[in-house]
């Protein structure tokens, strides 16, 4: 049995090409199903089917697109409610694809229909593609179908794990969907790239902690924020999503620009954030892409849902925003290709920004200026610039009517956050520094630090 990983370092998440050297099961595919073609194209093998371990909140999958592509068996779940034809699979059964052995084990707890699979070779090899039920070092998250089913999902995980480990060999490979970076893991995961479930055994504390209500209570006591474009995930992947469209479109003329931008419409500038510091078109806003950041994901919870999106930047940047966006069901954003402001749309004024370190808020003592966190509460209140305001990144344009007047230094933990906040706030009027640094610096820069007690809040107006 040989198990080809097709990472998805943006969403922190992996999807598998398992396969006999004949045939192949592809388990939990993203949308961009090209990257599991060229994979199965490389080890020479024929893709018969695609399972799912559950129905996805964090991006759109490429499952039912490669069951068509392919006529392979497409296994989902019995017990959801989808809007096509699969081949159901329950708790128990088993599957064979060549000379591997597919079972389906029930593990409940990241969703109430959550599946995960015990792969058995014919000579005794075993792998366990756990999805978001056992992750290295924790487990997935059991909050994402709303705060009235939590409880019960996270007593059901602690449940599912173990069952799960009891009825798979110790030597068996774990391959989990999320828990490398992905908002859809909880707990204290690891970041390791391989693992068995042996080691998760001595290691995970959902398997080694024998009191199941310490374990509920610590594992939602950590439970921070996650996406809201979460919440258009789930319903169209229990419809089926249709294939992407990664064309880059033709490149926008510097009218239609100028006009877009005029109008209000949402113009994400991608090249890196001291570029856009010095040097951007007013109105637009700052969202650095990277290969493996986290861009779509934050561009996806930051702006608002569904409207017009253009994006400005290199070919190459464009090309692969796409392709990110594409999975979490953000289809077909216009563009204007190229990295100079002011070719781009020479009627509209080209703004800046100053960028600083830690030194220069010491320096300049901010008596009558903010500090602006925008890290998720539960980093805020583990420590923090004493005196800070907190309005986490996703509820920024939410709150700024609740700013405190004056300039406005934002930051974040390592300068991505801040960098899109200080875009956001300028375009929204505000006079605004960006503290580009590590926030584990601010310490040894003298900077006051706050870990308990009462900080300074802003001016609210509606304090959730």
């Amino acid at each position: 049995m040989d198990v080809v990983v097709i990472e998805t370092p943006q969403l922190g998440d992996r999807s598998y090409l398992v396969h006999d050297g004949s045939v192949a099961l592809v388990i939990d595919a993203q949308r961009d199903t090209d990257r599991v073609e060229e994979a199965a194209r490389t080890a020479g093998v024929r893709i018969t089917h695609v399972a799912e371990t559950h129905v996805h909140n964090d991006y759109l999958t490429g499952g039912l697109i490669l069951a068509r592509a392919h006529d392979a068996k497409y296994l989902v779940n019995a017990a959801d409610s989808v809007a096509f034809e699969r081949e159901p699979i329950a708790d128990g059964e088993t599957v064979q694809i060549g000379r591997l052995s597919l079972r389906a084990v029930a593990t409940p707890g990241h969703t109430h229909t959550h599946l995960s699979y015990i792969v058995t070779s014919d000579d005794g090899d075993q792998a366990v593609f756990s999805g978001g039920s056992l992750l290295y070092g924790s487990v997935g998250r059991t909050d994402l179908l709303g705060p009235a089913a939590t409880d019960g999902l996270t007593r059901d995980q602690y449940t599912s794990v173990r069952r799960l480990a009891e009825e798979a060999l110790p030597e068996a490979g774990l391959f989990p969907t999320h828990g490398f970076g992905s908002f859809c893991s909880a707990g204290p995961s690891t970041g390791a790239g391989a693992s068995t479930i042996g080691e998760q055994l001595a290691s995970n504390h959902a398997l080694t902690d024998p009191d199941p209500e310490h374990f509920v209570a610590e594992l939602m006591a950590n439970l921070a924020a996650f996406p809201s474009y979460y919440a258009h995930m789930a319903p169209i992947n229990l419809t089926g999503p249709e294939p992407a469209d990664l064309t880059l479109p033709e490149s926008l003329e510097p009218a239609e620009l100028t006009d877009r931008l005029a109008k209000g419409e949402w113009v994400v500038d991608l090249r890196r954030r001291m570029a856009f510091a010095s040097n951007h078109l007013r109105g637009t806003v700052s969202f650095e892409y990277g290969s493996g950041s986290s861009f779509s994901s934050y561009l996806g919870w930051v702006l608002p849902w569904g409207e017009k999106l253009t994006l400005v930047g290199s070919r190459e940047d464009l090309q692969n925003a796409i392709r990110d966006l594409s999975r979490i069901g953000i289809d077909r954003p216009d563009a204007a290709v190229g990295t100079d402001p002011s070719a781009l749309a020479p009627g509209v004024p080209v703004a800046s920004y100053p960028r600083a370190g830690w030194a220069a808020v010491v320096h300049d003592k901010l008596a009558e200026e903010t500090v602006l966190d925008v890290r998720r509460a539960d980093e805020f209140a583990a420590s923090h610039v004493a005196g800070a305001v907190n309005v986490p990144l996703h509820e920024l344009l939410g709150r700024l009517d609740d700013l405190p007047g004056g300039r406005i230094w934002v930051h974040c933990a390592s300068g991505y956050r801040a960098g899109v906040a200080a875009s956001l706030l300028q375009r929204a009027g505000r006079d605004v520094v960006q503290i580009d640094a590590r926030f584990r610096e601010a310490a040894a820069a003298g900077v006051p630090m706050s870990r308990q007690g009462q900080v300074r809040d802003p001016d609210v107006k509606g304090e959730e």
